[in-house]
This record gives structure tokens, C-alpha cells and sequence, in this order.
């Protein structure tokens, strides 16, 4: 009885076109065509795609494979990687692919979500390797993309396309944390450093002119004292300091001279 009616028996150079079923070139030792996810061995010479509905696979001769055509995400296990700079981090990330052609997948390639991860994880610290510590850590997005070209290349003869990479997690060895942490806290005491001398500078600019206004005025400077005493009182105090001006001590001095 023949397994796909309205076909012609297969032959050997491949087989017969068959309505709805777009074939490809014979590859040797096999000839494949492809339609949807279930995929078929006939008699270990040909690959066909299995519609919906009810099919009959014959035992030890057919064998059926289903392939999943869904997004498939997979972690990329913790590499340790040492960057251009020579400072060894540990990063891990996480990828998404599919399967864009399932006949490739299954008849170019073993095992394709093994052979992903392996590549997924070589890309990975090849890609790092060239990257110094600064530049992994502050552009993350430009490195998911070039990982996420370069599988998307290395994948595509398998049928998998990798749609999308991220860098999860990127450690640092403690005693880098901690050099790291004290050259942050020294540079932010320099520039505090510099903003108080700054500070200090503009103060002196302001006093010596205010100092210029009230020599040119001498009723300014009991202005500024009576203020002063004014805001001392307003704090509650129980002792008042009173200055005394040395303008009062000057008729003294001239008997004495």
C-alpha cells in the first residue's frame, strides 16, 4: 500500500514533488523536504513533514521527530574571562533563539540546542576577551548585540536563529570591589575637596568687597554690629558678647604718643 497517496514511490534522485511540499536539493545520503514542525524518516532515505491529522509510522523503518518552533531561552553558565586590561571577571548571560527551519535543524546538526549553548558560551568569552573591564561594564548593550550577530551567523546553517543575548551578571574578585570602592571614595574627597576651595575662594571675593563698602562708610559698620547683636538675640542665649570698637581707644593713643 502506498504511504503517500497521490505520490510516486521515491527514487533515487529524491523525491516526487508532492502538492503543498517545497523540496530541496538531495544531500547525501539522504533527501529531505520540509512542511511544519513533525518530520519524518521514511526508510531512513527521506525526511518529509507530517501535516495535521492522523499519520501511521512503521516501526524499526520510520521515525518521527517533532521539533519545537518555539522561543527557547537557556542560561550561559558563569565564564571566567580575562579582559584586555588583565583583570579576570566572571559573566554570565542569557539567550533566546528558535528554530527557523526545522529540516536544517535536525538533518545538519546533532543535537542543535546543545551545539547552541556550546557556541553561545565560546562566543561569549571570545567577544569579552577583546573588551576592557570599563568597557564591560558600562556598555553591555553594544556587546549583546555583536554577541547576538555573530551566533546569529554561526547558527544559521543549523536552521537556528538567535533572536536575542544579554549579559545577566558581571563579578568582580573582592579584592578588585574594594580597590575599586576606595578609588571612588578618594575621588569624590578630591572634588569635594575642590568645590569647599572654590567655595572658600568666592566667600573671600565677596568679604573683600563688602570690607570696601563699609570702609567707605563708617555708619555701614554699626549697621553690621547692630544686626549681628540683633541676630545673636534671637537664638536665646543667656550670654551677649559685646565688642568694643577700637574707634574709642584712639583718643588715648594720641596722649600717649
Amino acid at each position: 500500500m502506498d504511504k503517500f497517496p497521490g505520490s510516486q514511490a521515491p527514487n533515487d534522485r529524491g523525491p516526487s514533488s508532492i502538492p503543498g511540499v517545497s523540496s530541496v536539493p538531495p544531500l547525501d545520503p539522504q533527501y529531505f523536504y520540509v512542511q511544519g514542525q513533525g518530520l519524518q524518516i521514511v526508510s531512513k532515505r527521506y525526511l518529509s513533514a507530517i501535516k495535521k491529522g492522523i499519520f501511521f509510522i512503521i516501526p524499526c523503518i520510520d521515525t518521527y521527530c517533532k521539533v519545537d518552533l518555539r522561543t527557547v531561552s537557556f542560561d550561559v553558565p558563569p565564564q571566567e574571562i580575562l579582559s584586555r586590561d588583565s583583570v579576570t571577571v566572571a559573566v554570565d548571560a542569557v539567550v533566546y533563539y528558535r528554530i527557523s527551519n526545522a529540516t536544517i535543524a535536525i538533518s545538519n546538526v546533532e543535537d542543535y540546542g546543545h551545539s547552541t549553548r556550546l557556541l553561545a558560551a565560546t562566543t561569549l568569552r571570545n567577544v569579552l576577551g577583546t573588551k576592557n573591564l570599563s568597557e564591560i561594564l558600562s556598555e553591555r548593550e553594544s556587546i549583546s548585540h555583536v554577541m547576538q550577530a555573530s551566533l546569529d551567523e554561526a547558527t544559521d546553517p543549523w536552521g537556528v536563529k538567535v533572536e536575542r543575548v544579554e549579559i545577566k551578571d558581571v563579578r568582580l574578585p573582592v579584592q578588585l570591589q574594594r580597590a575599586m570602592a576606595a578609588e571612588a571614595e578618594a575621588a569624590r574627597e578630591a572634588r569635594a575637596k575642590v568645590i569647599a576651595a572654590e567655595g572658600e575662594q568666592r566667600a573671600s571675593r565677596a568679604l573683600k568687597e563688602a570690607s570696601e563698602v563699609i570702609a567707605d562708610s563708617p555708619s555701614a559698620l554699626q549697621l553690621r554690629y547692630l544686626q549681628t547683636l540683633g541676630f545673636i538675640a534671637t537664638e536665646k542665649n543667656s550670654t551677649i558678647v559685646f565688642p568694643v570698637p577700637l574707634e574709642l581707644f584712639k583718643c588715648f593713643l594720641k596722649k600717649d604718643e
